[in-house]
């Protein structure tokens, strides 16, 4: 888990893969500066979610339980939550895969293995989308 820094974002990234989390998760303290909370699973993450409110998650696909689609679907149902800025990241690199994440509403997909400055880009896009940009963004992927 995270510690509290003043005026840091904070993140949440829920992933299954113990390695990887702990990996990702420095590295966005490191490179990115943001306060980074971890989650193993999708039920956890959820609840983390609700508890640390953070400006932004970070999930991957497929986990036990409640899988990355399913948590985005989640979150962006939820008047509460929908404006959440989400950015999946799999290793699931399929045309069909990548366009599934972001019709589920997340605001980008990345691929495993990242590199932690195009994750923290990344974040940084999602965490800056309006919520007019990003409801715009919906619209749009409706009409493909």
């Amino acid at each position: 888990m995270g510690y509290e820094r003043p005026n840091a974002r904070r993140v949440l990234v829920i992933d299954d893969d113990p390695g990887l989390l702990t990996a990702i998760s420095e590295g966005l303290d490191l490179v990115g500066g943001f306060e980074v909370m971890t989650a193993t699973d999708g039920i956890s993450g959820v609840e983390d979610f609700f508890v640390m409110r953070p400006d932004c998650v970070v999930v991957d696909v497929r986990m036990p339980g409640l899988n990355g689609y399913q948590l985005v679907r989640a979150l962006r149902g939820d008047p509460a939550t929908a404006q959440t800025p989400i950015v999946v990241l799999s290793a699931l690199v399929q045309d069909d895969e990548q366009l599934a994440g972001i019709l589920t509403g997340a605001d980008a997909y990345m691929i495993k293995p990242v590199r932690l400055v195009d994750l923290v880009q990344a974040i940084d896009r999602a965490v800056n989308l309006t919520s007019e940009e990003r409801l715009h963004l919906s619209k749009r992927l409706l009409d493909l």
